[in-house]
């Protein structure tokens, strides 16, 4: 009697396990790591929606856009969630997304709209630097000083080519002589954030790429007032992550519960204290503590997506030029 229970349950688990719908999200490595916003966003997405929510880590953010083409329409993933503006415009035309529809009162700065991609936070990058440290007050200043920074790759990392974007914001045809200027104070160029924090951490570095809400994470979560970034006179450029929906999903509904999801109080208040970036919607109970404010218009720099995908190519060959030599 005891055997045939067991297999009865087994046969019964095994049943609704089949049953369950499975919602796959690719993402960053980051975002679904233990301390990052994706533990705690799983569990509060499957307490409603009756599913298996699987989020695979897969590189930093502009490898997403890399492996999702190499797949095409053959890939597992029914969203992918940590592409940014300065890739949409690629992403979209490959044709692979499918259009969305969102209502969310957006606190993106100036504002959202796009068919095919929704915002679930945004920031400003940054050189991160132990407070003591004397400021650079722009990119020339850092590259006349002995400063030692790390920086990501743009071909896979979103922050690497970030930082393209904001050269080229801020210089636009003195950008090559920048990173000429620069060459020499970069000690290394890792593939995605979380190995470039981590040397800056283990002191192998003066600065670090990141942004201006990261030393919000020490004090927060760590106590620590050590950390600071680098205020730069030419401005910040801005990020916004998105997701969308991949157009051969066969969980489309699912799909789209989650896109809605995404922009509630459930998950945009797990984003300041996890992802350390601003929410896409501000949470109801606010900004912790210790979060830095917005900058200001005059500071913030962005293009728009098309500009981004026009001028990445050109922007790329000054970055490897420069750092061949």
């Amino acid at each position: 009697m005891r055997t045939t229970s067991l297999f009865a349950g087994l046969f019964l688990a095994t049943t609704a396990m089949a049953d369950t719908p499975v919602l796959t999200v690719y993402t960053y490595d980051s975002f679904v790591s233990d301390w990052g916003p994706g533990p705690a966003i799983e569990a509060a997405f499957e307490a409603s929606c009756g599913c298996d929510l699987q989020m695979i880590g897969a590189g930093d953010g502009a490898a997403l856009l890399a492996r999702l083409k190499l797949e095409g329409s053959r890939t597992d993933a029914d969203i992918i969630l940590g592409l940014d503006t300065n890739l949409t415009a690629a992403a979209a035309e490959t044709g692979l997304f499918a259009p969305i529809s969102v209502t969310a009162n957006y606190t993106v700065p100036g504002g959202w709209a796009d068919p095919l991609f929704a915002p679930f936070d945004w920031g400003y990058f940054a050189f991160v630097k132990n407070a003591e440290i004397e400021s650079p007050t722009n990119f020339r200043a850092l590259a006349d000083s002995d400063l030692k920074i790390v920086i990501q790759d743009p071909r896979s990392s979103t922050p690497g080519l970030g930082l393209l974007m904001w050269v080229k914001a801020a210089y636009g045809n003195d950008a090559a002589q920048i990173w000429a200027d620069l060459s020499d104070n970069i000690v290394t160029v890792t593939a995605g954030w979380s190995e470039a924090y981590g040397m800056f951490l283990e002191g192998e570095a003066d600065m670090v790429l990141s942004y201006t809400t990261s030393p919000a994470y020490h004090l927060i979560a760590e106590g620590d007032a050590s950390k600071s970034y680098a205020v730069f006179d030419e401005g910040h450029y801005m990020q916004i992550e998105v997701a969308g929906k991949l157009a051969n999903t066969d969980q489309s509904a699912l799909a789209d519960q989650f896109l809605q999801f995404m922009v509630s109080d459930a998950f945009q208040s797990i984003i300041p204290t996890t992802n350390w970036m601003f929410p896409a919607v501000t949470p109801v109970a606010g900004l912790p503590d210790g979060f830095p404010n917005a900058l200001n218009a005059a500071q913030s720099l962005i293009f728009s997506p098309t500009e981004a995908a026009a001028l990445r190519n050109a922007a790329l060959a000054e970055w490897q030029t420069a750092l061949s030599q």
